[in-house]
């Protein structure tokens, strides 16, 4: 029977299927690593591919938003309430966060998880202290209850963070150590709220922290929420009947699919920001420099603002600017009460393509 305080589990989780599964996945990982650094400005990845995970895993959790109230509400436009998109920029927000402490210690610690939690919720709960916290199936039955403990959940923590920073642990593959993180985690279920959040922004981060990627930008969110009913099925088939193998798999799958879609996303934003490129170059050579077009890839609804403040310039000369792009058919001038955004249309309907991951 399956005990949450025997991890790492002893088994002989590297079977044959799955270190060939696991090969295919870091294949596609090492391809989406080298593409994204074809990018000039690998910031600008962080920031508009964030918020596609960040969407993707709010939807998870019954948190809908649409691709043009996450883009609107960046524009923190006066007098325009994007309410239901709140979760989910806090989420990018924690995201981010993460980022920025894994890069800078090449570690992912409890301490780290715990600023990552308060960052996504809002507020500083810390750990579970109450006991009844239950998970509960869709028809309201319960199906698992995690440590009620706090000192359980402090203890389990701690070897959880020793597991996901010390490489000698186990020699498993660090794939397969992420699926074990992330079940192990899952089943902590450390935190009164966002624990299926926290979880995938861990996921992610730890593919950073091994330096299979250099930043956070694998939409593994999106193969779970297509795949909903097998993930929590698979979840608490290992606490049912430790059946690791087909987790883990599912797990591997979900790396492989998402990061070669991810490829095909990065691979179009390059081939639209050489098109901006060399059409700013030839139309309008006196205005066109690299900081500029970053702008319109940073942002995929920008304003005015948003352009005096990177490029450093008067609001006049902002005004010029986008007024001469959106000109030459580069952006799309839109209106939101007295205030005026250029959408990058071609970014847009790449962000917002339907991709299926089943």
């Amino acid at each position: 029977m399956w005990n949450i305080f025997e991890f790492p589990p002893k088994i002989d989780i590297e079977t044959k299927e799955i270190l060939k599964m696991a090969g295919k996945a870091r294949t596609a990982l090492a391809e989406l690593k080298g593409v994204a650094e074809t990018i000039p400005n690998q910031y600008l990845l962080l920031n508009a591919l964030v918020l596609q995970e960040a969407k993707d895993s709010s939807a998870i959790e019954n948190i809908i938003t649409t691709h043009d109230e996450l883009f609107k509400a960046e524009l923190n436009i006066v007098g325009v309430n994007f309410l239901a998109t709140k979760e989910v920029q806090n989420y990018a927000s924690a995201l981010k966060t993460g980022y920025e402490l894994v890069k800078s210690k090449q570690l992912l610690t409890t301490n780290y998880i715990i600023q990552i939690q308060e960052v996504l919720e809002k507020n500083k709960a810390g750990f579970r202290k109450v006991p009844g916290t239950t998970l509960k199936n869709n028809s309201g039955m319960i199906i698992y209850e995690p440590p009620q403990n706090e000192q359980d959940i402090i203890q389990l923590m701690s070897k959880l963070e020793h597991f996901i920073n010390n490489d000698e642990f186990c020699e498993w593959d660090d794939l397969i150590k992420m699926a074990m993180i992330h079940f192990q985690f899952e089943s902590i279920h450390p935190f009164y709220d966002g624990n299926g959040r926290t979880g995938r922004i861990i996921n992610v981060l730890y593919l950073q922290k091994q330096q299979l990627l250099n930043m956070p930008i694998l939409y593994l969110s999106r193969y779970i929420n297509q795949n909903k009913s097998d993930y929590y099925r698979l979840l608490q088939d290992v606490r049912d009947s430790e059946n690791w193998s087909e987790w883990v798999m599912y797990m591997l799958v979900a790396i492989e699919k998402t990061a070669t879609q991810a490829i095909g996303i990065v691979k179009e934003m390059g081939r639209l920001m050489l098109v901006f490129k060399n059409k700013m170059r030839s139309e309008l050579p006196k205005i066109y420099s690299q900081d500029l077009l970053n702008n319109l890839f940073k942002h995929p609804y920008t304003k005015i603002e948003f352009v005096q403040k990177d490029l450093q310039v008067s609001r006049l000369t902002a005004i010029k600017y986008l007024d001469l792009i959106d000109g030459i058919g580069l952006l799309s001038k839109q209106k939101i009460g007295k205030s005026n955004y250029y959408v990058n249309t071609a970014l847009v309907n790449l962000f917002s393509k339907d991709y299926t991951l089943k």
